[in-house]
């Protein structure tokens, strides 16, 4: 691995230059390294972090890596990483005007990790640095404690999706500090306001809280008239907020958070390393969380400004065939699966044409003419504008939620595939099965990552039993996994641990009923449909690596 030659880091900035020109915002200082393909495989399984911590699991997919690679040859474009500088590898064979394309679509990338707000606890972090450091106290810790290392790092990373990212990124954003130190919490005036006093005290009605938002969006934040209102019509509402403000409250902290505080084994003395390990396999995650979260976004934002600004680029010149074909092979939407890269671009696209249009309004969505419809142009022209406001502030859900209509799977021609058993044939048959905007988007919504939402029971927790609860949204847990898990957390813990989930209530019930891509088996006929499940609660014990369950 080493940096990209002077010629190559030369086209680089001009590109960085020209995407810049058409409103894209990073920083100017980027690392760009040649890289070979037992390079990409070797750096894969780390997330093509160098100096990420050294893991067992990382050498058998590594291993795994290179048997695939030999049974199905492959050369990834590039790889680009959301550090300080940004970093990004590239294949060692790439020709110029090849690279021209990547470059723009690692721009693409750069961009949207150094301003969407939902990248926002990374930008004040490097994340090199502090994984060399880290993979550093685990090497020393691992000369002095041997395996026990390897244990802790599998038992935190068997929870590592159940960190307070949300909450995490809430601080960040209203307080501007990542970290949030035991008791900081403080509650401010808008939050009191909005949250409870016109909620929890007044019990306002949903259409006069909606009205109070709107106004306050439509003055500055913290500005004093907002408030002369508030307390023209409530008195009170200075002394309440006094009162709730001078209460001291602690953050909430998610299953990890509150293991690392409350983890009577490891606050003795010879297990006090094991906190470090936790808040390494913790911090990491909340690093990734919002890369997994935008997957969709994130990819579709860098394919369409590299086919924008590629397309108008004089270097294209005597290889629009070359880009062509491989803009298609990265862009083309398949007719039954998923490829993020072709649906955030395409998103995208409907999005600056709808907004140059000028259809984002009430008359347009209430026009009944389907002529009127297809002939409305207001001629706003504020496309681009609208886009970079969306790639700011959008994740994968509310991006598929409110941009995925009716005239968008139109325009495309997508549909809700199915699949049913030819008997005859012995084979599967695809079928159209919806051609519905809110069936696509709930299918496309059923894909995207969505960990369980597991807290801590404080009240059920005591005589050193740590009790978890399940917020159930209609998807169980995966059952192979609970056992090893719940092992790893009663480890960590140093004691008892109790899970209340949810389970069909019939013995043999399938429990998935919502859609899948790639195996989208729904009959085609309403007697054949599925019965709805039925769902009962269920405690999960684990005490001395034995589980039981029992029904609630």
């Amino acid at each position: 691995m080493e940096l990209v030659s002077q010629h190559v880091k030369g086209i680089m900035e001009e590109c960085k230059l020209r995407a810049q020109d058409q409103g894209l915002k990073f920083d100017d200082e980027t690392l760009e390294y040649i890289v070979t393909n037992r390079d990409m495989i070797e750096l894969s399984p780390k997330v093509m972090i160098p100096t990420l911590y050294d893991y067992w699991v990382h050498d058998v997919r590594v291993l795994s890596g290179k048997g695939m690679y030999e049974a199905y040859p492959s050369n990834p474009y590039e790889t680009v990483i959301n550090t300080r500088p940004a970093i990004s590898f590239y294949n060692d064979n790439n020709p110029d005007w090849l690279n021209v394309m990547i470059f723009y679509h690692v721009l693409g990338h750069i961009d949207f990790f150094q301003n969407n707000l939902f990248y926002k606890n990374t930008w004040e972090i490097d994340l090199t640095g502090q994984a060399l450091s880290d993979k550093r106290l685990i090497a020393q810790l691992r000369s002095e404690k041997g395996r026990w290392v390897d244990y802790a790092i599998e038992f935190s990373r068997s929870i590592d999706n159940l960190v307070g990212y949300q909450k995490e990124l809430s601080h960040t954003i209203m307080n501007g500090s990542r970290v949030c130190p035991l008791g900081c919490r403080q509650l401010s005036k808008i939050d009191f306001y909005f949250d409870i006093f016109l909620q929890k005290i007044k019990n306002v009605s949903h259409n006069k809280y909606l009205k109070e938002i709107t106004r306050f969006n439509f003055v500055q934040k913290g500005n004093e008239d907002f408030f002369s209102r508030v307390l023209s019509k409530y008195p009170e509402f200075e002394e309440l907020y006094k009162k709730e403000a001078s209460i001291k409250r602690k953050p909430e902290l998610d299953v990890v958070g509150y293991i690392l505080e409350n983890s009577s084994f490891s606050k003795e003395d010879e297990n006090n390393w094991i906190k470090s390990v936790i808040q390494i396999v913790k911090n990491t995650s909340l690093y990734f969380q919002p890369q997994i979260r935008t997957k969709i976004m994130n990819e579709g934002w860098a394919s369409y400004w590299h086919e924008y600004l590629f397309m108008r680029d004089d270097r294209i010149c005597g290889h629009e065939s070359d880009f062509a074909k491989v803009n298609a092979s990265v862009t083309s939407m398949p007719k039954v699966g998923l490829n993020p890269y072709a649906l955030g671009m395409r998103i995208f696209e409907h999005i600056k044409d709808m907004e140059d249009k000028g259809r984002y309004c009430f008359d347009y969505m209430f026009l009944k003419d389907e002529i009127g419809k297809k002939t409305y142009n207001q001629n706003k022209n504020s496309g681009d504008e609208f886009i970079l406001k969306v790639r700011e502030n959008f994740n994968d859900f509310t991006f598929i939620n409110t941009f995925i209509d009716q005239e968008f799977v139109s325009r495309y021609n997508l549909f809700v595939a199915g699949k049913t058993f030819n008997s005859s044939r012995m084979s599967w048959e695809y079928y159209i099965k919806s051609k519905n905007a809110q069936d696509y988007k709930e299918m496309i919504i059923d894909t995207l990552y969505h960990p369980p939402e597991i807290f801590v029971d404080i009240a059920g927790t005591k005589d050193g039993i740590l009790c978890l609860n399940h917020k159930f949204e209609n998807k169980p847990l995966k059952m192979d996994y609970i056992e090893n898990t719940m092992m790893g957390i009663e480890y960590l813990w140093g004691g008892p641990v109790h899970l209340e989930t949810s389970e069909p209530a019939t013995s043999g019930q399938t429990a998935t009923n919502y859609a899948n891509f790639w195996d989208p088996g729904s009959p085609k006929t309403n007697k054949d449909k599925l019965t709805p499940v039925k769902w009962k609660r269920i405690v999960y014990m684990i005490e001395n690596r034995k589980l039981s369950k029992k029904e609630v």
